[in-house]
Order: structure tokens, then sequence, then C-alpha cells
């Protein structure tokens, strides 16, 4: 009986490991096309302890969550942003936000992925605030 209960846990952790190296890879791909951003962990909560992946740079660029069914990167802004690859394939209604759906027998365009953080990027600096000089007294 243990045994059964072992293979379900090792079926489980077998199950979580692509999104988990999904989640990796993403990570790589956004140092690669801006080694400036930074990841944060935010919303931390008892339901999710770990909190989100959020992925910055002169402001939050887009978080990364894991879901059992898919890897959900969402774009802040990414109703703002070209995207010629048509990567974006889930919150297409909202605003402001864009999502990429990955499931786990997805290829990622790569190169097209990496132009969107670059997009991203250029959106958040175009927007942020230059900080006031100090003034010496």
């Amino acid at each position: 009986m243990a045994t059964a209960r072992k293979s379900g846990a090792a079926k489980a952790s077998a199950a979580s490991n692509w999104r988990t190296e999904t989640l990796a890879r993403i990570r790589t791909l956004i140092s690669e096309a801006d080694p400036a951003i930074t990841e944060d962990r935010k919303w931390k909560k008892p339901s999710n302890p770990a909190g989100v992946p959020t992925f910055e740079r002169d402001g939050i660029l887009l978080t990364g969550e894991t879901y059992k069914d898919k890897v959900k990167l969402t774009f802040a802004h990414g109703a703002a942003l070209a995207d010629p690859a048509k990567l974006f394939n889930a919150s297409l209604d909202a605003g402001t936000r864009r999502a990429i759906d990955i499931h786990e027998d997805d290829t990622l365009n790569e190169k097209a992925f990496k132009a969107l953080i670059k997009a991203a990027v250029a959106f958040n600096t175009a927007k942020a605030k230059p900080k006031p000089a100090k003034r010496k007294v």
C-alpha cells in the first residue's frame, strides 16, 4: 500500500516538474533578453507561501505563475505591446494586461518571447518618471 502512495506521489512530482522546468527556462530567457531585470516574490499568502514570481524593471513587467495545467505569464502592460508572433493567448479582453498560457506540450517561440520582453522593458522605461536631482544645501 505504501508503494502505491509513493508511486502516486512520484507521478504528481513528475507532473509538476514540467511546470518548474518551464518557469526556469522562462527565467533564463528573461535574463538573456535583459540582464537588468530583477525577480521578486509578491503576494505571499497561506495558500501560496512562496508568493508569485514577479519580474521587474522600472515597474512590473510580468508575473509567472504555475497552475495544475499550465504556466501563466501575465504581462502587466501587455495590451500596449505589439505582439506580431501572437504569443498572447489569454486575457485578450483585459484592458491593460495580456497573458501567455503555456501547457505541457506547448513550444514557446523563444525569439519572439525575448522580443516581447524587450518591448515590455521599453514600455516601462518610457513611462518611468525621472528621479529628481538631489539638491545640495
